[in-house]
């Protein structure tokens, strides 16, 4: 299905009117316009995991679940909030225009989040830095690392999941030994007979079952960004989630998850199964292991709908868009860039020049 979020609530200045957004690092929400603060309240409850198996039998009446409106991008299908005052704006991803739809329907309600920490002028300063640090970048990367890049903050989807595993192994257990091997060879025109150690594996067939308890496994709920880039923007400090609060969203726009519930869960399999033929190789020990198959059985499996802060920016260039991402907890950028072929080009006809120059000179 396709579900968006619904438009973050607005929090009004008690001085001025205007609306309060949520101020990254300071845990309160300021006025832009006359500086009021307000604290956030500090919730006491713990984040809590839901259960996996009973959600999805009850996911249809299921009270974890909230009405969402839309705003859907055409060009990269991100889904974004919006505000109730705004009828139209860019698309944080790509750029494109972005127009409000009437349609709704229902999603999952996150129950965490991790607040912003790293302010928009920081974040800016870090995004600028690696831009101008980029090798063979096409002049314009260059000169809009020199600009004012337009950076938007957002909450992007993620789910966490825990399982307790029972895993029933079958394969064979290799074991090296050495064995003395004769031979002949020709030393000095004559024909002589030498001894040498050959290692030669004995292999035999082993069963057994591991057991592992896996914590917080993450997975992208969204499909608009890059993943190569959002897997470098980690490790995420999971151990400060806050309880969600609508305070935390005021200022900042929130993806919707367009990886559901079960399909994420297929992911965090795959991770765990990774984990989990690696423990299966060490409990079969010897020097060689061969696994033929692995049955997982996975109990306790609980999950959270998270969110974590990123500032996003998106640039054209040559008609493809390029996306940069700032991780608004620790400052980590990542994101695609182009190429200058002719920088490239210019390099190697440098490095020919020079090499073809050396030759010359030894010979002379």
């Amino acid at each position: 299905m396709s579900e968006t979020e619904a438009p973050p609530k607005q929090f009004k200045c008690g001085q001025c009117g205007g609306t309060m957004e949520f101020a990254p690092g300071q845990a309160s929400l300021a006025c832009p316009f006359c500086g009021f603060a307000n604290a956030v309240p500090q919730s006491e409850e713990d984040v809590e995991e839901l259960d996996f198996h009973a959600y999805l039998q009850h996911a249809a009446d299921e009270e974890e679940a909230e009405e969402h409106h839309l705003m859907k991008c055409g060009s990269c299908g991100g889904e974004t909030t919006f505000r109730d005052d705004v009828a139209a704006d860019l698309c944080p991803f790509c750029g494109s225009d972005l127009i409000k739809d009437g349609g709704s329907s229902k999603a999952i309600k996150p129950k965490s989040l991790l607040p912003f920490k790293v302010a928009r002028e920081a974040a800016r300063e870090a995004f600028r830095s690696w831009l101008s640090g980029l090798w063979f970048a096409p002049n314009k990367l260059k000169q809009f690392a020199r600009v004012e890049s337009p950076l938007s903050g957002i909450y992007i989807p993620y789910w966490t999941y825990d399982a307790d595993t029972t895993s029933f192994y079958r394969g064979q257990r290799g074991d090296d030994y050495w064995v003395t091997e004769s031979y002949t060879t020709r030393e000095n025109g004559k024909t002589v007979r030498k001894t040498r150690q050959v290692r030669k594996t004995r292999w035999r067939h082993v069963s057994g079952v591991v057991y592992e308890s896996f914590n917080d496994i993450l997975v992208l709920a969204s499909r608009t960004l890059p993943r190569r880039c959002t897997e470098k923007l980690e490790p995420w400090d999971l151990q400060n989630l806050e309880p969600y609060s609508p305070e935390f969203l005021s200022g900042f726009r929130t993806e919707q998850y367009q990886v559901d519930l079960e399909t994420g869960f297929g992911e965090a399999r795959e991770v765990m199964d990774q984990a989990i033929h690696s423990l299966v190789r060490r409990d079969i020990g010897g020097d060689h292991q061969r696994i033929h198959s692995v049955r997982t059985q996975h109990d306790n499996v609980t999950f959270k709908h998270i969110l974590l802060p990123v500032w996003v920016s998106a640039y054209r260039y040559g008609e493809k868009v390029y996306r940069f991402l700032v991780n608004a907890r620790t400052g980590e950028v990542q994101g695609e860039r182009p190429w200058s072929w002719v920088k490239i080009l210019l390099l190697v006809l440098t490095v020919a020049l020079a090499v073809a120059g050396g030759v010359y000179l030894r010979g002379r």
